[in-house]
């Protein structure tokens, strides 16, 4: 009993009713459902009878440039596809921008193609391998006053962690 004098009464609500709204939701969402095609076009139109591409069209080319660390995280030393070019900082990195433009203004070759990886020691200072994109993606020229790009696909693998 309240304070008043009034008795509560329970309320039932009908579960029934309740179950057939759940339901008619369920089949209206189900029927305006929209399926989305498959991402991308899979029709592939191939060419009949086409001449095999001249051999004077250069595969993509992967550049690796490796970048060692001394244990107070300076450059021990820079390695580009196996070479060593040193690690007089920052003429090491003039020299790779250097390897890098031969590479760019080769033949026929897209730059779209060309794909950097930059692999750097765990301990090493970032300011190393900035210098690094920065010598691949290009260079400054100071007769246009702007930037000639030279890659721009870059990709950075993970640090080596000590051993």
């Amino acid at each position: 009993m309240s304070r008043r004098g009034e008795s509560f009464q329970k309320v039932d609500v009908p579960m029934a009713p309740m179950i057939d709204v759940v339901f008619q939701l369920l089949i209206f969402f189900m029927l305006t459902l929209r399926i989305v095609a498959a991402e991308g076009d899979f029709n592939i139109n191939m060419p009949i009878g086409t001449v095999a591409s001249s051999s004077d069209e250069l595969p993509p080319l992967d550049v690796k440039v490796r970048l060692v660390a001394n244990p107070d995280g300076s450059l021990q030393q820079l390695q580009f596809g196996g070479r060593e070019l040193g690690n007089d900082f920052p003429v090491c990195f003039e020299r790779l921008n250097q390897e890098i433009a031969v590479i760019a203004g080769r033949g026929k070759q897209a730059v779209d193609d060309v794909v950097v990886e930059i692999d750097s020691d765990y301990g090493l200072h970032y300011k190393y391998v900035l210098r690094a994109v920065s010598a691949c993606a290009g260079r400054f020229d100071p007769k246009t006053g702007g930037r000639v790009t030279y890659i721009e696909n870059i990709k950075l693998t993970p640090p080596h962690r000590p051993e």
